[in-house]
Formats: C-alpha cells, sequence, structure tokens
C-alpha cells in the first residue's frame, strides 16, 4: 500500500455567534488555532456553523412574517466564496497549517437562494472543495436550496482521501456509495441532529465504508441568541434551554467510538487516525470492490449539475 501519514483530528463542538458572520467566523478562526495547537491535522466544524442553523424553521409555521425576517437576516449573513469570511477561513487553515471542514450557509453573488454548504480549507489556504447538501430536510427546505451531483467527491490528502455528507443526507445510500466508489478513507459528517441514533447512524457507516467517520454536532443555547435577531423573544427563552444539544463523535473503520459523543456542552473532540488501519480491514469487506456485486446492482450518477 502507498504510505500514507497518520493524522491527528478534531471534532469541533461549539455555539456560533447566532446569525452574526464575522463573529462566527473569528471564534471559528479561533477554534482552528486552538485545535492545530493539540496537534489537529483535520479540523471538522459542524452543519451551517456560519452563522448558526435555521433553527427557526421547526418553530413557525412558514407563512408568517417572522419567518420573512429570519431569512433576510440570515440572507444578509450568509457567505459569498471568495468573501472576507471565506478568505478569513482560509488564512487560518494556512496559519495552522491544517486542513478545515467548516459549514456555512452559501449564497451566490446573485440570486436569492441560499445552501447547506460545507467547505474544505487546504493547510496552503486553499479552497478545495465546497459540498452543497443535495437535499435540505423536511422544513429546512423554505430556507436552503438543493445541491447537485459536482460536489459528490473526495480529496486527496496526505492521511488519505478525504470527504463526507452533510446531516441527514448520510441517510441516502446512494451519495454514500458516490462517496465508497471514490475510495474515501476519512468521512465527514457535520450535522445539527442530535439524537442517540445519529451516533448510531455514524457507527453504521463507518463499518459499511470502513472509513474514519468525524461527526460534529452543532451546539447552541437559546441564551445564545442574542437580543437583535428578529422575534428573539418570542422564539427563545433565557431559561438555558438548548437549540441542539450536540452529539458530536469520532469513529473508527470498525465501529468503534474513539472520542465522544459529547453532549450538552461545547467542547473538542480528538482522535489519531491511521488509514492504513482502515484500508487493511477492508479485507473483510469492501462496499465497492470483493463484497459487491457490479454485474446485478450499480450506480449510475447524473447529470453532475442542474444546467446540463
Amino acid at each position: 500500500m502507498d504510505e500514507i501519514e497518520k493524522v491527528k483530528v478534531a471534532a469541533i463542538q461549539a455555539a456560533p455567534v447566532f446569525l452574526d458572520r464575522d463573529a462566527t467566523v473569528d471564534k471559528a478562526c479561533g477554534l482552528i488555532e486552538q485545535a492545530a495547537g493539540e496537534g489537529a491535522g483535520l479540523v471538522v466544524f459542524s452543519e451551517a456553523f456560519v452563522p448558526g442553523y435555521p433553527d427557526w424553521v421547526w418553530r413557525m409555521r412558514p407563512w408568517e412574517i417572522r419567518a420573512e425576517a429570519l431569512y433576510g437576516r440570515l440572507f444578509d449573513q450568509a457567505v459569498v466564496l471568495g468573501d472576507s469570511a471565506t478568505e478569513a477561513l482560509a488564512t487560518a487553515a494556512q496559519q495552522a497549517n491544517c486542513y478545515v471542514s467548516i459549514g456555512v450557509n452559501e449564497r451566490e453573488e446573485r440570486g436569492s437562494t441560499l445552501f447547506d454548504t460545507q467547505l474544505c480549507f487546504g493547510p496552503t489556504g486553499e479552497l478545495l472543495g465546497a459540498h452543497r447538501k443535495l437535499v435540505a430536510t423536511g422544513a429546512e427546505r423554505l430556507v436552503w436550496g438543493m445541491g447537485d451531483a459536482s460536489s459528490l467527491e473526495v480529496l486527496e490528502t496526505p492521511f488519505g482521501r478525504l470527504g463526507g455528507l452533510t446531516s441527514w443526507e448520510n441517510y441516502m445510500p446512494l451519495a454514500r456509495m458516490a462517496l465508497y466508489e471514490q475510495g474515501i478513507d476519512v468521512y465527514v459528517a457535520p450535522t445539527w441532529d442530535n439524537s442517540d441514533v445519529w451516533v448510531a447512524t455514524l457507527r453504521h457507516i463507518a463499518k459499511e465504508g470502513r472509513v474514519y467517520v468525524i461527526g460534529a454536532s452543532f451546539w447552541a443555547q437559546a441564551a445564545d441568541v442574542p437580543s437583535d435577531v428578529p422575534f428573539r423573544d418570542e422564539l427563545y427563552s433565557d431559561d438555558g434551554g438548548q437549540m441542539s444539544g450536540g452529539v458530536s463523535v469520532i469513529v473508527g473503520p470498525l465501529g468503534e467510538v474513539l472520542a465522544g459523543p459529547l453532549e450538552g456542552e461545547e467542547g473538542l473532540l480528538f482522535a489519531e487516525l491511521d488509514v492504513q488501519t482502515a484500508r487493511a480491514s477492508r479485507h473483510q469487506f469492501d462496499p465497492v470492490g470483493h463484497f459487491s456485486r457490479p454485474d446485478l446492482l450499480r450506480l449510475a450518477i447524473g447529470p453532475v449539475t442542474a444546467e446540463n
């Protein structure tokens, strides 16, 4: 096998500065520095970390004026690829000399649709990938549009092939298979989900794909919502209630839990990954090799983009 470096990874479970892009990016940059200072070569943040997960979609009817006001705030604070926010994150990755995977609310320079996007920066500061969630979950569709197959890809790194899916995309078997077929070794799974079942999901994926899974979960308390957020007092109280309690976890290629789950608090999880171990484990089960039947069952992907 090719010589592959071991890597220490960090799963970040932290609250954003809700609906404040620049302040959240500042916090993310500090966490990248902290994680890299503890030896992490890959730092993974939750789904929609910048500037926060649109939790209100589960708290109101879609036609309410409150939904319009909150969407307007989120749209204003969303990230445009190449803007000052992404440049700051790129600089943080470069200064820390590590890979960074971070969830953002993305908008294009023109148009009014947002996307649930996971960005990946390399240690040189280059933006290596931007994966838009293929299908928004339930009420999320009032906020986010759909991604396409162009970002169903894995990246070559010194520590193996890196890729992943966002939140309930991970319940799409064919999307997982698309990554397995590209030889993914290190699988990031950012989410807002904080259930016990989610941990079981990630353990299943790890064993199914014989991959390392890094599950970074969104965490925030209602008290973290700034006072200037529209309808804050109607939607969120200061009683210590949680928007999401978090359930971050790092799982090995046999489904074993290496770190976590971390629940009910901010924190960083660390684990050392050895991709050679994951690849060797496929002698028992390779979902796209000797334990597959391409003569009977095949995956077809396309069209790659919505335009063609």
